[in-house]
């Protein structure tokens, strides 16, 4: 009986686990079905939700075009540098004339740095010598490395072919040019390019000399760059033309020409001796540069010290003078001031008269002499009659307490005597 009734439950668990994975298997099939057919559903409607979606991002992406135009007017394209790395220039009209203005963009830049705007002639080969250096401007770039500017248009020294040339101010040497025509400005054709050697520098540069006693005090301070150089072109170089520099801080170089007499024969190399001086009372950083064909090939640093001598010499100017106006206003004041008489009483009480004043008043020394020996002769033969006359000659004795003479004329008796 249990048997049969064991056999009856296995049997019976065996039929409700088969039903059991039957339905579970259906429930698998329908939920297959239902991912395929969502999955379709999207492919199928996804060409038509893309130009939804790009037609809804469409104004945003306009406005903000519109935005970014109308903040930047010069930027219709993102800001990127050239496709060589160099800066561009770029200018809002071609021509224009003496007293008008030119707009100067740029982008490429190095971001915040100070650039120069020049319109020069001769395409600039001469260097900023053909510039018009008094009506250039200054400006500097954003964060971006871009700029706008505008630069009134005037005429350069040389004639055209004009351009506006930007270079920077400090940091790294970067430059653009862009082609410019002044209206009415004379135009003639460029100077013949110089066929001579290509000059390289093959040697550390050197700064030779020394200051002396009137450099101190102020005088202009005087040294000589010593530059070895090599032709590096097929032509000899004759008697080349330098451009030397000097600057301070963060001004620019002043440049001057000096020719060295000499030739660097082409393959060899040469040793360039070249003056330089600053200006009377120059001191502190300064820096010297040699530039031969518009190009910079050497930079070497000049420590200058301060003229002490002018410093000392204006500290005694200011002690010495104020002391000899003292001393002279002094002199002044006791030759002019008047003299009190009780001032000379006491002066001729203190030394005899001088025969040299005897003899101004009129009188020979011999007489006032004369008169005080008889007036002394008097005195002494009065003193025997002792009028009333003679006590009154005394001023600070009266009559009632002059001492008598019987009192003055006795004589003390000793100790002992009766």
């Amino acid at each position: 009986m249990n048997g049969e009734t064991g056999t009856g439950r296995w049997a019976g668990s065996g039929g409700d686990r088969a039903g059991a994975l039957r339905a579970a298997g259906r429930v698998i099939r329908r939920g297959r079905q239902r991912a395929v057919a969502g999955l379709v559903l999207c492919l199928a409607l996804a060409p038509a939700l893309l130009p939804a979606a790009a037609a809804e991002a469409a104004p945003y992406g306009a406005a903000d075009a519109r935005y970014v135009s109308a903040q930047v007017p010069y930027a219709s394209a993102p800001y990127a540098t050239a496709a060589d790395g160099k800066p561009t220039v770029r200018l809002s009209a071609k021509e224009a004339g003496k007293g008008g203005s030119v707009t100067v963009t740029g982008r490429g830049w190095r971001p915040k740095a100070l650039l120069t705007l020049l319109i020069c002639g001769q395409n600039m080969i001469g260097g900023t010598n053909a510039c018009a250096n008094g009506d250039g401007r200054a400006v500097t770039t954003d964060a971006h490395g871009a700029f706008r500017r505008k630069l009134p248009v005037a005429e350069p020294p040389k004639p055209c072919p004009c351009v506006v040339h930007v270079a920077t101010v400090t940091g790294a040497a970067a430059d653009a040019e862009a082609p410019f025509t002044v209206a009415g400005h004379p135009v003639a054709p460029l100077p013949e390019e110089p066929t001579g050697g290509r000059l390289a520098v093959v040697a550390q540069p050197r700064l030779t000399g020394s200051s002396n006693l009137l450099t101190w005090f102020g005088a202009p301070a005087q040294r000589e760059l010593r530059v070895t150089v090599g032709n590096l072109g097929s032509a000899p170089a004759k008697d080349p033309v330098f451009q030397v520099g000097t600057s301070h801080g963060v001004f620019a170089p002043q440049w001057a020409e000096q020719q060295w007499r000499g030739t660097v024969p082409a393959g060899k190399k040469a040793e360039v001796r070249l003056p330089v001086e600053l200006p009377a009372g120059a001191h502190g950083d300064y820096l010297v540069s040699l530039k031969y064909g518009g190009k910079v090939l050497v930079e070497q640093p000049w420590g200058v010290g301060r003229p002490w001598g002018v410093t000392l010499f204006w500290v005694l100017l200011c002690v010495v003078v104020p002391t000899a106006v003292f001393r002279i206003g002094m002199a002044v004041v006791d030759r002019v001031r008047p003299h009190l008489p009780g001032r000379d009483h006491g002066r001729s009480a203190g030394r005899p008269r001088s025969a040299g004043r005897t003899h101004a008043a009129g009188r020979p020394p011999g007489a006032a002499g004369q008169r005080i020996r008889n007036r002394t002769a008097r005195e002494r033969a009065g003193d025997g009659t002792g009028t009333p006359d003679d006590s009154a000659a005394l001023p600070w004795f009266t009559p009632d307490t002059a001492p008598s003479t019987t009192t003055s004329t006795e004589r003390p008796t000793s100790k002992g005597s009766a």
